[in-house]
């Protein structure tokens, strides 16, 4: 058996044509990439695009939910009848079916039912309602801005409460259930002090280590006073024993407690609901525009593509004329010169124009192997690339 039988044969190497590979060409640029699926088929969004597009959305949603329950209130309020709480409330609630009506507004003067709380630091005030609060205030060190922020924490809360009921003409009277769930309650400060810190020389040593600065405590007292004018917001019954009570709505609307009269209360949660609304609007506006900032980077991938589809189907066309001229250039064993040739191999003929620059410089093949999508002649960027037809 001779030798060249026992070689194997030697077959010819697997050439790819420039038509003939993976249309998808892109440049991964800074931070991490997913790719959708579906009819966005290998389009990436960013991490960070994913991130502020989700966050977005779901503060927006967020916001627009808080909106809608304060819109809710506000609409309850401009509804909810304003009563007058004299001797003829009684009746008007005995004929009402159920004895009950759910969302009204009534005003009187603040009387305890019993014996009222006494204040611990001004003698002789007395009130139904009482928050003792002690904060300490201190100095930290922020290590971004390199100043010292103010800082608050809460090291003691109590608050006391007794039965009052609401005071009108004719010695009517509601009484009020549940204040401590009320909104809305602010209470008069009757004792406010500040008790000042001290420290010797290494406790400043210390401070400047730790970062830390105590400037002292503050010390407050609030009281709901006895005979203050009480406007409250609520569900409003009649009791078996001929009582008038405001309580919370059973069906979950707001319940308001304030010192301040019905309209200011009302045309406070209105600037509260448009504050929410405007919120809602600046992150659904955020999210908006980074779907547009997508759908717009989506469109200029498909018109990359559909412009790769033209020189497939160009070079399918060509293929023929140019393997038959290659084949008669190697068989004379002779290379004729070639017109615009491609300024990267130097053997294909130019045939595309990038753009935005606009130059005619190289062949698609040479374009695809670019490590950076800039054109070769004046270092642009290459924003879209459309084929040469060359009569």
């Amino acid at each position: 058996m001779s030798c060249d039988q026992n070689k194997k044969p030697i077959l010819p190497a697997k050439t790819t044509s420039v038509f003939e590979r993976p249309v998808t060409r892109g440049v991964r640029r800074h931070g991490v990439e997913c790719v959708l699926g579906g009819g966005m088929e290998e389009f990436p969004v960013r991490t960070v695009e994913g991130l502020c597009l989700g966050t977005s959305l779901a503060i927006s949603g967020f916001f627009y939910y808080v909106y809608r329950k304060k819109r809710k209130t506000v609409d309850k309020l401009n509804d909810a009848p304003q009563l007058t709480l004299d001797g003829k409330l009684a009746d008007l609630l005995n004929v009402t079916p159920g004895k009950c009506l759910q969302y009204v507004v009534i005003e009187g003067a603040v009387q305890p039912l019993g014996e009222p709380l006494r204040s611990q630091f001004q003698e002789g005030t007395v009130g139904v309602v009482q928050k003792l609060m002690l904060r300490e205030h201190k100095l930290v060190w922020n290590s971004l801005s390199h100043t010292w922020t103010d800082s608050e924490r809460v090291l003691h809360q109590r608050v006391n409460a007794v039965p009052f009921s609401l005071v009108g003409s004719g010695q009517a009277n509601v009484r009020v259930l549940c204040p401590l769930e009320a909104s809305g309650l602010e209470m008069e400060i009757i004792h406010e002090k500040f008790h000042q810190a001290t420290y010797g020389f290494t406790d400043i040593i210390g401070q400047y280590l730790s970062g830390e600065k105590p400037k002292g405590q503050l010390e407050t007292e609030e009281m709901l006073k006895v005979g203050a004018t009480l406007t409250g917001v609520g569900e409003l019954i009649l009791d078996t024993d001929r009582v008038l009570k405001l309580r919370p709505p059973t069906d979950g609307s707001e319940y308001f407690l304030t010192t301040a009269d019905f309209e200011s209360l009302r045309l406070e949660q209105e600037g509260q609901a448009v504050v929410w609304q405007v919120l809602a609007s600046v992150f659904a506006l955020a999210g908006s525009a980074i779907l547009f900032w997508l759908g717009h980077r989506y469109y200029r991938s498909l018109r990359v593509r559909w412009d790769q589809e033209r020189f497939e189907r160009l070079g399918a066309g060509g293929t023929g004329e140019g393997s038959t001229a290659g084949d008669t250039q190697e068989g004379s064993g002779e290379q004729a010169p070639l017109e615009n040739a491609c300024v990267i191999c130097l053997t294909q003929p130019r045939s595309c124009v990038l753009l935005e620059c606009g130059h005619v410089c190289c062949c698609y093949s040479c374009y695809q192997a670019l490590p950076q999508p800039t054109c070769p002649i004046c270092r642009q960027a290459i924003k879209r690339v459309v084929p040469l037809y060359q009569a």
